[in-house]
C-alpha cells in the first residue's frame, strides 16, 4: 500500500481507495450500461447536458439551486478536484486528518498545503480559530491561501459536521478572502438521516462555495469514475469553470458515454436507485454501531460514525500491547492489522494524521461477506448482525483489538 520510489512509483505515497459499497452493482443501473453500450464515445469535456441537468436536478432537491452551465463533470474525483486546484490556484487548506488524496492532489500540482486541525466533535473541517491562526501564518511567511477543502460528511472519521461548527469554520475562511470546496460525497450515506442535520457550505455562503461529489459515494460503483461539481452563481465562476474546462480538457477526463448514461439515471434518482441507496446507507451504519461498539469493548476509542462505509479509530490506548508486537506508529499498525485481518486497514498517517497516532481506519464492507451471494444476502436481511459471515467478521475483529489490550500477549 505504500508506493514509493523503491517499486517504480515516484516520490509521492499513493493513498488508499475510498471505502468500498461492497455491494453488487443494482440491476437497473447494469441494464442502462448495458443499453448503451454500443456507444465508443465519450461525453465532451465537463459533461453532456444530459448529464449536467441530471447533477442539477439532484443537487435542486438538496436545496442547491443550480444551472447547467454552472456544473462539470470528469471521469472520478481525482482529475476533478485537481482541475479545480489548478483553476483556482495558489495554496491549499484542509483539515487533519482529511481523504487521503488531496494533499496528493496539491502537491502533484506544485501547490502548497497546510493542514489544520479539527474540532473535537467531528473531523471534515477546520477548527476555526486554528483556521484563523494557520492562514495568518502562511502569509506571514509569504505564501498565499486561496483555497479551504472541507467535508459535511467525513472520510475518514464518518462523522457529520454540526451546522453551528460548519458556520464559523466558513465564516472564518470566507472572511479571509479564501474560496471553499465542499467535498458532499457521503452526503447520502447518512446512517440515521432522520436524526442527523446535515447542511452545505454552499447554503451558508452561496457565492464562496463550489460544491463536489464523487458518484461513488452512494449512487455508482467505484468502477464507473463519475464526479461533478457545482460552481456558485457568479461572475468570478464564469472564468473559474472555464479554466476547469480547460484542464480536464488536457487531462482527458471525459465520462465515457455508458458510464454517463448510468450516472445521468442515477442522478435522477428513480425509485430502485434512492431504494438501494437507503438500504446500503442503513446497512453499513449498522455494521458500523458494531464495529465502533467492538472497537471500544477493547478499549480503543473513535467517535460514533455517522455516515459512509467506515469508522476511524483511535488504539493509543492500546499502545503497550501494540509494542509488546512492535507496533509504535500508525505505518506500523496499518501493516499489523492488515495482516492480521487479512484486508487492507490504512493507517492514519496517510490522512495526514501524526505518525506517532495509533489510528486507522476500518471499512465495513470485509464484514459483509466473501461474494457477492453473502454481501446481498446481507443488504436483505432484516438484521445483518445475526448472519454468519457478518458475526464472524465482526467476532475476528473483536478478537484482534482484544489481543491487544495491555499485559496481554500471545506472540
Amino acid at each position: 500500500m505504500r508506493g514509493t520510489a523503491s517499486d517504480g512509483r515516484g516520490t509521492v505515497h499513493h493513498g488508499p481507495a475510498a471505502p468500498e459499497p461492497g455491494l453488487p452493482v443494482l440491476e437497473d443501473l447494469a441494464d442502462v450500461v448495458a443499453g448503451a453500450a454500443r456507444s465508443a464515445r465519450g461525453e465532451p469535456p465537463g459533461g453532456g447536458p444530459l448529464l449536467r441537468e441530471a447533477a442539477c436536478g439532484y443537487w435542486w432537491r438538496r436545496g442547491l439551486t443550480s444551472r447547467a452551465d454552472e456544473v462539470v463533470a470528469a471521469s472520478g474525483p481525482q482529475p476533478l478536484l485537481s482541475a479545480l486546484i489548478g483553476a483556482y490556484g495558489g495554496d491549499v487548506l484542509m483539515p487533519r486528518p482529511c481523504p487521503a488524496g488531496w494533499a496528493l492532489q496539491a502537491r502533484l500540482l506544485g501547490h502548497p498545503a497546510y493542514r489544520v486541525p479539527t474540532p473535537a466533535e467531528c473531523g471534515g473541517v477546520p477548527d476555526p480559530y486554528a483556521l484563523l491562526e494557520t492562514v495568518r501564518r502562511v502569509r506571514a511567511e509569504g505564501g498565499d491561501p486561496r483555497l479551504l477543502l472541507l467535508s459535511v460528511a467525513d472520510d475518514p472519521t464518518a462523522t457529520v459536521a454540526p451546522p453551528e461548527t460548519l458556520r464559523e469554520a466558513c465564516e472564518a475562511a470566507v472572511g479571509e478572502g479564501l474560496h471553499i470546496i465542499s467535498d458532499e460525497t457521503w452526503r447520502d450515506t447518512l446512517h440515521r438521516p432522520h436524526d442527523t442535520v446535515l447542511l452545505s457550505p454552499a447554503e451558508m455562503c452561496p457565492d464562496d462555495v463550489t460544491v463536489v461529489s464523487d458518484l461513488a459515494g452512494a449512487l455508482l460503483p467505484s468502477s464507473w469514475p463519475v464526479a461533478v461539481a457545482r460552481f456558485p452563481p457568479t461572475g468570478e465562476s464564469v472564468a473559474r469553470r472555464a479554466r476547469t474546462l480547460d484542464l480536464l480538457t488536457a487531462l482527458g477526463a471525459v465520462v465515457a458515454e455508458p458510464v454517463a448514461a448510468a450516472a445521468a439515471y442515477a442522478l435522477d434518482e428513480p425509485g430502485p436507485v434512492a431504494r438501494r441507496t437507503e438500504r446500503a446507507a442503513a446497512l453499513h451504519g449498522r455494521v458500523a454501531a458494531a464495529v465502533h461498539h467492538t472497537v471500544l469493548a477493547a478499549g480503543g476509542l473513535a467517535r460514533p460514525p455517522q455516515a459512509g462505509r467506515h469508522l476511524y479509530a483511535d488504539l493509543g490506548p492500546l499502545r503497550a500491547g501494540l509494542a509488546e508486537r512492535g507496533v509504535s506508529d500508525s505505518m506500523e499498525l496499518e501493516e499489523y492489522l492488515t495482516e492480521r485481518l487479512g484486508t487492507p486497514v490504512p493507517g492514519g498517517h496517510r490522512f495526514g494524521d501524526e505518525l506517532g497516532a495509533l489510528r486507522v481506519r476500518l471499512a465495513t464492507a470485509p464484514l459483509l461477506g466473501a461474494t457477492p451471494e453473502q454481501r446481498e444476502e446481507s443488504l436483505d436481511a432484516p438484521d445483518p448482525l445475526e448472519l454468519p459471515q457478518v458475526a464472524e467478521a465482526l467476532a475476528a475483529l473483536g478478537t484482534a483489538l482484544g489481543e491487544l489490550r495491555q499485559g496481554v500477549s500471545r506472540i
